[in-house]
């Protein structure tokens, strides 16, 4: 346990190398490294930093609204932490896209924290540890925390599951993407932001708020929003515009919940998501041990030669592991 002690005071002090090395922590895979992170994140105190998902179509600048949000908000005296989740490299398993290159302003302000994550594979485009890093990043004095993923897909609506407000970022386009967006993440959206608002894009962004504020109105009232929610807006990260009023509806949004309750209710119900997870996961490694493996392989090709129906063969898979126990 030394080095979860080492960790855990300057962390709190909000040291930035203590906030790195507990992240590489929790994303390494090697037991006695996950019985320390479990014990380190089991000794953190209630976060209090306001959690922002970001999704959004690709090419939409997602990295470059990032950098111009973030510097925004460290300019009011905020700490933010940025947990940008790459495409994973399937030789490596590392981060491809190098987001720290892409957010070079951002990365040199004292205020701001950037984690680049390999996804590695993960379904929905957000690595398996992320909610373990968002509460590292509130230990260590965040304010806000920004969980970019790798884009829209239909399983990228796990971020709701761990971000207090879930923002949708698009371009200014005609209505074949608006049909091209999951009704899923439309759902989920909290608001919808209209990017690269500016110069000869202008015109069309206006149009495209307009298609998707049509959108949300036909969308059934979700209890934890005030009348006017989700919103769709326009914004441009290359100019600035409609950056603070984003910001203004974010914790116009986020106060609203907490007075009516909801905000603690879907942090509870985002906990006992994450235990699931967690629970689902520790039962699919149990299969991946090397007599697991074999016996699955022996059982899998007699039942790809007719020998053995399917459902018997998973039930004897299943009462090996409970024997093996």
């Amino acid at each position: 346990m030394a080095m979860t002690d080492e960790l855990l005071t300057p962390l709190l002090a909000g040291d930035r190398r203590a906030l790195s090395r507990a992240i590489t922590l929790v994303e390494s895979t090697r037991p006695d490294h996950r019985d320390r992170a479990q014990a380190l994140i089991a000794a953190l105190p209630e976060g209090e930093a306001l959690r922002i998902g970001l999704s959004g179509t690709p090419g939409v600048g997602k990295s470059t609204f990032i950098e111009a949000f973030g510097t925004m908000l460290t300019g009011q005296g905020l700490r933010v932490a940025v947990l940008a989740v790459d495409p994973s490299s399937t030789r490596s398993g590392g981060s491809i896209l190098g987001d720290k290159t892409r957010m070079e302003l951002l990365s040199r302000d004292p205020r701001a924290f950037i984690r680049p994550s390999p996804s590695s594979a993960h379904l929905g485009g957000v690595a398996r540890r992320t909610r373990e890093a968002v509460r590292l990043c509130e230990a260590a004095g965040h304010d806000i925390v920004l969980i970019e993923t790798v884009g829209v897909g239909q399983s990228e609506t796990l971020v709701a599951q761990m971000a207090d407000l879930f923002v949708l970022l698009l371009a200014p386009a005609g209505g074949d993407e608006l049909q091209g967006v999951k009704r899923g993440i439309m759902e989920m959206a909290d608001l919808i932001l209209v990017n690269k608002a500016d110069g000869e894009l202008l015109s069309a962004a206006r149009r495209t708020v307009a298609d998707y504020a049509g959108a949300l109105r036909l969308l059934r009232r979700r209890v934890q929003d005030p009348p006017d929610y989700p919103l769709a807006m326009p914004v441009s990260a290359a100019t600035g515009t409609g950056l603070e009023e984003a910001w203004a509806r974010m914790r116009a949004l986020a106060d609203w919940r907490r007075g009516h309750g909801h905000f603690d209710r879907i942090r509870a119900e985002q906990a006992r998501d994450w235990f699931l997870s967690e629970l689902r996961a520790g039962l699919l490694a149990q299969l991946e041990t090397p007599a697991a493996r074999a016996r699955i392989d022996d059982l899998g090709g007699r039942v790809a030669q007719g020998a053995l129906p399917a459902g018997q063969a998973a039930a004897q898979v299943l009462d090996w592991l409970r024997a093996s126990r």
